[in-house]
């Protein structure tokens, strides 16, 4: 299979259930999916799920990846602290072509309680029919690359491979997962 064929898929535990669907729907399209967990509902902490997925893609050991949260925003304020990382939270299929045609996103972020499973699929298509079209659009991509080589040093490029060990909070009452 080829490497455009390939990628990457991570959710946390709000998220499981709509990434498992997507595993089945994106073998349909013919694509194989490396799946970076979560393996079940139980709580996790999407950083430690979409910080590996993220990583992948700057990589190259995919091209493209989806993560999953429970609104999509975490996600992908995550993915995209990866240098080399263009992740777009997509919750209409408009936004999800414009966001490959225009930006060349190549990570999608999804909230699973804020979209259904049908439309997740239909922006998981569209995202990934659409191609960059380059032109002016190339421009501003190559500002955002460039604004990533003034801000991160090569060192930093290769970075850790986990996120940092978070602080610990007290827990507030009423706190969702």
């Amino acid at each position: 299979m080829g490497s455009e064929k390939r990628l990457a898929i991570g959710a946390d535990h709000a998220a499981y259930h709509m990434k498992e669907e997507l595993k089945l729907f994106l073998k349909e399209l013919g694509y194989e999916c490396v799946d970076f967990g979560t393996h079940s509902a139980e709580a996790v902490d999407y950083p430690d799920i979409v910080f590996p997925v993220a990583r992948a893609v700057a990589s190259g050991e995919v091209p493209r990846a989806i993560v999953l949260c429970g609104t999509g925003i975490g996600s992908a304020m995550v993915a995209n602290k990866v240098p080399g990382v263009r992740a777009s939270l997509c919750h209409d299929t408009f936004s999800a072509k414009h966001a490959r045609a225009h930006n060349d996103a190549n990570v999608l972020a999804m909230g699973a309680r804020v979209i259904g499973m049908g439309l997740a699929c239909e922006i998981v298509r569209e995202w990934l029919a659409a191609e960059f079209e380059g032109g002016r659009h190339a421009r501003r991509v190559d500002k955002i690359v460039r604004l990533e080589e003034q801000l991160f040093t090569v060192e930093a490029r290769r970075g850790p491979t986990s996120p940092p060990r978070a602080k610990e909070h007290p827990p507030r009452e009423n706190q969702e997962g």
